[in-house]
């Protein structure tokens, strides 16, 4: 893939995100971004090669389950105690989404959100946001490590700004989050697995403390 190309893509999932989480202009990113995640994949490899988005069958599953539980328990620990804190003491802390307010002791209501969770965001956002949005960031950049590590940064930022329903905290919360899931997936070698497992993880523990009161 051209550099030109990769770096209309990343401006164009950029402009996506930015376009229904921020001016509301554009339906949900996830599916436009999922869409054109695949039409990219098909048109540079000719066929369904899904390893252009991470998905690779590890050497060892255990280290890609391991490095998933390594980082949600990171994002979860810095979210509640180091970055929610700060932010909320400028601006108000992040707010749930809205579906969140019907969990709380409703067992069949937090089954179906946990099959949410584990669907649409873990599946869904990091093919959107690490799996399409982040390389294309890096071959725009030239496809170097450093690159990467720039795109993962941009990625971040932008998925930020993807959960901006939170307010400014949820943003930079958010934001922080983001990071975190684009490092496990550097760190993996580029496998998306990590990110799916983690954002998973991270979303089933939200799920559990809101079902079970430990979160307003």
């Amino acid at each position: 893939m051209t550099r030109p190309l990769a770096a209309l893509e990343f401006l164009f999932a950029a402009g996506v995100v930015l376009g229904h989480n921020v001016w509301r202009v554009v339906p949900n990113e996830v599916v436009i971004l999922t869409a054109v995640a695949i039409l990219s994949m098909r048109l540079r490899a000719a066929g369904w090669n899904w390893t252009l988005l991470g998905f690779r069958r590890p050497e060892s599953w255990r280290v890609i389950v391991g490095a998933a539980l390594a980082a949600a328990t990171l994002r979860i620990l810095l979210g509640d105690f180091v970055v929610e804190p700060a932010a909320a003491a400028i601006w108000p802390a992040p707010a749930l989404p809205e579906a969140a307010s019907d969990i709380a002791g409703n067992p069949a209501y937090a089954l179906m959100m946990l099959g949410v969770v584990w669907s649409f965001a873990a599946f869904g956002e990091e093919i959107a946001y690490r799996g399409y949005l982040l390389n294309r960031g890096a071959d725009a950049l030239g496809g170097t490590m450093p690159a990467f590590w720039i795109a993962a940064v941009a990625s971040a930022v932008l998925f930020g700004f993807g959960h901006a329903y939170k307010g400014p905290a949820g943003i930079i919360d958010s934001g922080v989050a983001g990071l975190i899931l684009a490092a496990a997936y550097l760190v993996t070698g580029r496998n998306l697995w990590t990110c799916v497992f983690a954002h998973g993880f991270i979303d089933t523990f939200a799920v559990a403390a809101i079902y079970g009161g430990l979160y307003d």
